[in-house]
C-alpha cells in the first residue's frame, strides 16, 4: 500500500519543478532565443569581435548551461536543508525510510 504523500513532500517536490522550471526556460531563451531567434537582432553589437548574437550560438549558450548546473546544484542544497530530505551516506533519508 502507498503512504499518502506528506504536506512538506508535495511542497518540496512543488518547489523542485518550479526551480527546474524556471532554469529550462532560461537555457531555453538563451540557446534558443538569443541564439537563434534574436540573433539578427544581437548581430548589430559585437563582444570581442564577434558578432553577439553568433557568441550567444556557440559560447553562451554553453557558458550559461554551466552556470546553470552550479545554481542547482546549489540551490537544491538549500531546498534539502529547508524540507530535511537530505540522503544520508547509507542511502536511507533523514526520515529513516530505505532508498530502495
Amino acid at each position: 500500500m502507498s503512504e499518502p504523500v506528506s504536506a512538506s513532500k508535495r511542497a518540496y517536490w512543488r518547489a523542485n519543478l518550479t526551480l527546474m522550471g524556471i532554469l529550462l526556460a532560461i537555457w531555453f531563451t538563451v540557446s534558443f532565443g538569443f541564439g537563434i531567434l534574436l540573433r539578427p537582432w544581437l548581430d548589430l553589437v559585437s563582444l570581442g569581435g564577434a558578432p553577439l548574437g553568433f557568441w550567444f550560438a556557440q559560447q553562451g549558450s554553453i557558458f550559461t548551461f554551466v552556470i546553470l548546473i552550479f545554481y542547482y546544484a546549489h540551490a537544491m542544497n538549500r531546498l534539502e536543508t529547508k524540507y530535511g530530505v537530505r540522503d544520508d551516506v547509507n542511502g536511507s533519508d533523514s526520515e529513516g525510510e530505505d532508498a530502495s
